[in-house]
C-alpha cells in the first residue's frame, strides 16, 4: 500500500488484493467510494479519474454540499459494482483485465492497484456492509478549482485549459474526420463549458461549505487544474493549512512547473513554511511529462522542458521532505523519445536518494491515453513497437529489487515497470486483434490534427518527429483514400 512510504512487491501482493475484491464481486473497486475528482469550474465529477466526468446537478449540491462527490448517478455505479456488473464507464480497467496474459506474467488493472492504497483498502469491509446509496466522505479528494492554465497540451481541452479556450475562440474547433475536437458548442451541450474563476460558482460554494467537515477524514487532498498555482483557491487552501494544521493529511498539488518564476518562488516559500511547521503529514508535487525535449514541448504546448526539469530539482531540494511524482500520459507521440525521457527520470531518482525522512522521493505513474482516440498509443504501425519494447527493457535493466529500506536502490520500482509492461501488452493486444474501423478513423484524425496544430501554432510535426514519417504518411494515405471514396460516392 502507498502508505507511510511503504510499497510492496506488485507481483507478490496484488493477487491477494484482487482476491479480496473478488469476494465482494468481480467488478468491485473501492475507488468508486473513497476516491473522487471534482471539477468545480464545470460542475462535474468522477471516481476514479479514468471514467469520463458526469454532471453534478445544481439542485443536489444546494441541498447537500457532499453531492459534489455523492451524486445519484455515482451511487448507481456503486450499486452495479456491488452486484457484480461492470460499469461501462470503467472500461479502462476492463480493457487491461481482458488483455492477453502469458502464464506467470499477470498484469493488474487500476481496480486492483487503487483498491490496495491506504485511502481505500482499510475501508473495504465498511463499504461492503453499508448501503449503496449512503453518502460517503472520500479519503482521497482531488479538486480542480478553475481552468486557468498557461499550457495547451495536445490531449487537453478548453474546459480544463484557458489557453485552449482562447485558441478555440480565435480559430474555432479542430474540424477532424469524425468529430469537432474541442467544439465549444458541444461543451455547452454536454454541460462542460467552464464558469470563469472570477464569477460566482455554486460548486465552489458547496466545496467551501463542506470543507471543514470533509478535511477531518481526508488522507490525501490533491489540487489539480488548469494550473493550480494560478488559482486563488489553491493559495486559500495553503493559508488554511498554515492556520489549521492537519497532521494526518497528505497534501498533493499538480503543477506544470512552468509558471512565472516569481509565482513559483512564492509557492516554494509558502510550502517551506508548511513543512517547517509540520502542518501536514506529507507533501507531494505531481507534474506531467511523457516525452523528451522538443517532442515533449510539442505535446505539451507552453512547456519549457529544461525549466520543467530544473524546477523538478527545486521542489526536491528546497522543500524539505517533499516528493515528486511524474505523471506520464503515454500516447502515440510519447513512443519514440520515452526511453530518453526515462533516462532523465532515472537521474532524478539517483540524485535524490533514499533518506529516513524521505524514503522514495521520486516516483513515476504511466497511465495510457484513451482520449482523444487519435493520440492513443495503439494506433501505431508495427515498426514502431520496437520503441515500446526498448522502454520496457530500459526500465527492467534499471529496476531496483525492493521498495523496503534500507535495501532499495535508486532505479525503477517494480510497480512502475509493471505499468509500462501493461501498456506494451495493451498495444500488442490491439495489434493482434485490430479494430480496423477505429484505426482508420484515428489515423485520419491524427493526420488532420497535426496539420492544423502546425498551422495554428507555428510548429512543424515532421521536423520535430522525423522518425514518424512512415506513420504520418500512412495516416495521410488513409485520409486521402477516404476523401476520394467520399468524392466518388457524391458523384455517383
Amino acid at each position: 500500500m502507498e502508505n507511510e512510504d511503504r510499497k510492496f512487491d506488485v507481483n507478490a501482493a496484488m493477487p491477494a488484493v484482487k482476491k479480496e475484491l473478488d469476494t465482494i464481486s468481480s467488478s468491485f473497486c473501492a475507488a468508486k467510494w473513497k476516491q473522487v475528482t471534482v471539477h468545480l469550474a464545470i460542475g462535474q465529477t468522477h471516481s476514479c479519474h479514468h471514467p469520463t466526468t458526469h454532471k453534478i446537478p445544481v439542485e443536489e449540491v444546494l441541498v447537500n454540499p457532499s453531492a459534489i462527490h455523492n451524486t445519484k448517478f455515482k451511487k448507481q455505479q456503486r450499486k452495479m459494482m456491488l452486484e457484480g456488473e461492470r460499469p461501462p464507464e470503467c472500461d479502462y480497467c476492463w480493457r487491461v483485465e481482458d488483455s492477453p496474459v502469458k502464464e506467470g506474467d499477470e498484469v493488474f488493472s487500476d481496480r486492483v492497484m487503487k483498491s490496495s492504497e491506504i485511502w481505500a483498502r482499510p475501508y473495504i469491509e465498511e463499504i461492503k456492509n453499508a448501503s449503496w446509496d449512503d453518502d460517503v466522505n472520500p479519503t482521497y479528494f482531488e479538486i480542480s478549482f478553475s481552468n486557468v492554465c498557461n499550457f495547451k497540451c495536445s490531449y487537453c481541452s478548453p474546459e480544463i485549459s484557458s489557453k485552449w479556450m482562447e485558441e478555440i475562440q480565435q480559430f474555432g474547433h479542430y474540424d477532424l474526420a469524425s468529430f469537432g475536437y474541442n467544439n465549444l458548442d458541444y461543451l455547452k451541450q454536454i454541460g462542460k463549458f467552464p464558469i470563469p474563476e472570477r464569477e460566482e460558482n455554486p460548486y465552489v460554494d458547496a466545496f467551501w461549505k463542506w470543507w471543514p467537515d470533509l478535511i477531518k477524514g481526508l488522507k490525501v487532498f490533491r489540487i489539480t487544474g488548469g494550473e493550480p498555482l494560478l488559482s486563488k483557491h489553491t493559495h486559500r487552501v495553503l493559508d488554511y493549512l498554515i492556520e489549521n494544521p492537519q497532521p494526518e493529511l497528505e497534501l498533493d498539488i499538480n503543477s506544470n512547473l512552468c509558471v512565472p518564476d516569481e509565482l513559483f518562488d512564492r509557492f516554494v516559500e509558502r510550502m517551506a513554511i508548511i513543512q517547517e511547521k509540520k502542518a501536514i503529514k506529507n507533501f507531494k508535487l505531481y507534474t506531467s511529462c511523457e516525452a523528451y525535449g522538443k517532442r515533449a514541448e510539442y505535446i505539451r504546448y507552453g512547456l519549457d522542458y529544461n525549466k520543467w526539469l530544473n524546477n523538478c530539482h527545486r521542489i526536491l531540494s528546497e522543500i524539505s521532505d517533499s516528493k515528486l511524482t511524474i505523471m506520464s500520459t503515454y500516447n502515440v507521440l510519447s513512443i519514440s523519445s520515452f526511453t530518453d525521457f526515462m533516462k532523465d527520470i532515472l537521474t532524478l531518482k539517483e540524485t535524490y536518494t533514499v533518506q529516513p525522512t524521505r524514503p522514495h522521493p521520486v516516483s513515476l505513474d504511466i497511465p495510457y491515453l484513451r482520449w482523444p482516440h487519435f493520440l492513443s498509443s495503439w494506433i501505431i504501425t508495427y515498426d514502431m513497437l520496437k520503441y515500446v519494447e526498448e522502454s520496457v527493457t530500459f526500465m527492467y535493466k534499471n529496476m531496483q529489487q525492493t521498495y523496503w529500506l534500507p535495501l532499495c536502490g535508486k532505479g525503477y520500482f517494480d510497480y512502475e515497470v509493471s505499468r509500462m509492461k501493461r501498456i506494451y501488452r495493451v498495444i500488442e493486444g490491439n495489434m493482434q486483434k485490430p479494430d480496423w474501423e477505429y484505426l482508420g478513423r484515428s489515423k485520419k484524425d491524427f493526420y488532420k490534427f497535426v496539420n492544423e496544430h502546425d498551422r495554428r501554432r507555428g510548429t512543424d510535426f515532421l521536423k520535430t518527429f522525423p522518425e514518424y514519417e512512415l506513420f504520418y504518411n500512412e495516416c495521410k494515405k488513409t485520409y486521402e483514400e477516404d476523401k476520394n471514396r467520399s468524392l466518388i460516392s457524391k458523384i455517383n
